[in-house]
């Protein structure tokens, strides 16, 4: 007996080019809000499905003209800069944390203030269509574990770090961990916190071991937060080379790039999410494959402070597990809608190259264009294998955190007029068109958990 079954046309990654289209299909959701079956109208027992559930409470049809896609996965976004998105994207990226983020991030010592922010930021995403997110929360522990308490209680899956910054040189006295030996054993307690609120959770939360990134971590800290994440099995996140200053900064402190500093404090495996990476070499995006660490590629940010374009295409062929990140607020929008045109926008301005007085046959890099499918895998299955977690795919066996997508809304409706339109391409219109408005129902392990009436 399932607890629910969705009769409606959905779209998912078959692979990273290409996507499938679920036509008319019965999603079947078991009582733990996994996709235990899909079945096709041209398999035998279709109707069978169809007329058992079709007059019980668990079944539900999804209007003629909307369409399930899965809960976006947003790998890389600062929880706390929802309060300065939007603001100060103007200077660069040392300024802008020294004169706006750090002097922000510094409130969040008021629970108060943090509870009124990340409330906010967490209904923010799900209307929005990410149902899972991977967080930066502030070096605060008792503001971090509200913010995995919030997520677990309106039902996103929340993956929450808190944040480490020790180095005296680069933090300042009013925003960082009082020392080293404090930072390791608030994150200690901050993780066993967080698996605490997981044990009642249906979705999930998560602790993650979050140093905020090597140019504001002492070498002890490092190496203490790589043994935690060991010892206690958990996800790891922090900044690599996104920008010639914090690429420079670690060459210049361990005369290496910052793939191969983090892999020795133990912080590149198969659970690690490293955000920009704009800078890697190709060895370093080897080991990035060879560990199964991960890319969160944050293309909006990235315009902004990352002073170049990542070569995505390049290092997807490599073998390198990437997803989205929205990077709020060094990326000014929480939609990943927005994430997934820059994507593309990016690549193919890599690819042809943006200097106009350089021969065209030298102006770019050959073969980084990405098309608005692989984007689409990257922020949903992408996302998910990133995590190593079954989320991302409408696939037996995968978490139902699904977004139904209405085009029909009269405030935002979407160009289409012939009732014969390809499906794909309706799907197309959708990744590049579709608004928040659109956005009518959000899912997530098979709970309702946004509904926009």
């Amino acid at each position: 007996m399932y607890t629910k079954v969705f009769l409606a046309t959905a779209f998912t990654s078959n692979s990273q080019k290409e996507v499938e289209v679920l036509k008319d299909c019965l999603f079947c959701i078991d009582e733990h809000g996994m996709i235990e079956r899909i079945v096709r109208p041209e398999q035998s027992d279709y109707e069978k499905v169809l007329n058992e559930y079709i007059h019980t409470d668990v079944f539900q049809k999804i209007d003629d003209g909307s369409y399930l896609l899965p809960g976006f996965i947003d790998l890389h976004i600062h929880a706390s800069q929802w309060a300065q998105a939007g603001t100060a994207l103007d200077i660069p990226l040392h300024d802008w944390l020294s004169t706006y983020t750090f002097p922000s991030e510094a409130k969040f010592a008021d629970l108060d203030y943090a509870k009124l922010v990340y409330e906010d930021v967490v209904s923010t995403l799900l209307a929005n269509g990410t149902t899972t997110a991977l967080y930066f929360a502030t070096v605060h522990k008792e503001a971090s574990v509200l913010l995995a308490d919030i997520c677990a209680k309106r039902g996103q899956r929340g993956l929450v770090g808190k944040v480490v910054m020790d180095l005296v040189q680069e933090c300042p006295e009013f925003y960082r961990d009082s020392s080293t030996q404090t930072a390791l054993q608030d994150t200690e307690e901050f993780i066993l916190e967080v698996k605490k609120i997981a044990e009642t959770t249906k979705q999930g939360v998560y602790p993650v071991v979050t140093p905020r990134f090597i140019p504001t971590c002492t070498n002890e800290v490092l190496e203490g937060l790589g043994a935690l994440a060991a010892k206690y099995d958990t996800h790891i996140q922090s900044h690599c080379s996104e920008s010639d200053w914090a690429h420079q900064h670690v060459q210049q402190r361990f005369g290496k790039n910052d793939a191969q500093a983090l892999n020795d404090f133990g912080l590149l495996q198969d659970k690690s999410v490293m955000a920009h990476s704009n800078f890697l070499s190709d060895d370093d995006a080897k080991l990035f494959a060879e560990t199964g660490s991960a890319i969160a590629h944050c293309p909006v940010s990235n315009a902004y402070f990352a002073n170049s374009v990542i070569p995505i295409a390049k290092f997807a062929r490599m073998g390198v597990d990437i997803g989205l990140g929205s990077d709020i607020s060094g990326g000014f929008s929480p939609s990943l809608y927005d994430n997934s045109r820059q994507a593309v926008m990016s690549s193919r301005m890599l690819e042809d190259g943006v200097n106009p007085n350089v021969p065209a046959d030298e102006r770019g890099v050959e073969d980084s264009r990405i098309t608005i499918a692989e984007a689409f895998y990257l922020v949903t299955a992408g996302g998910g294998a990133s995590l190593s977690l079954p989320i991302g795919r409408l696939e037996e066996g995968y978490a139902w955190d699904v977004q139904r997508v209405d085009p029909t809304i009269s405030t935002a409706k979407l160009p289409l007029f012939d009732p014969n339109e390809p499906l794909i391409d309706i799907f197309q219109k959708m990744m590049y068109l579709v608004r928040p408005e659109n956005i009518r129902d959000v899912w997530v392990q098979g709970e309702l958990v946004h509904s926009r009436k």
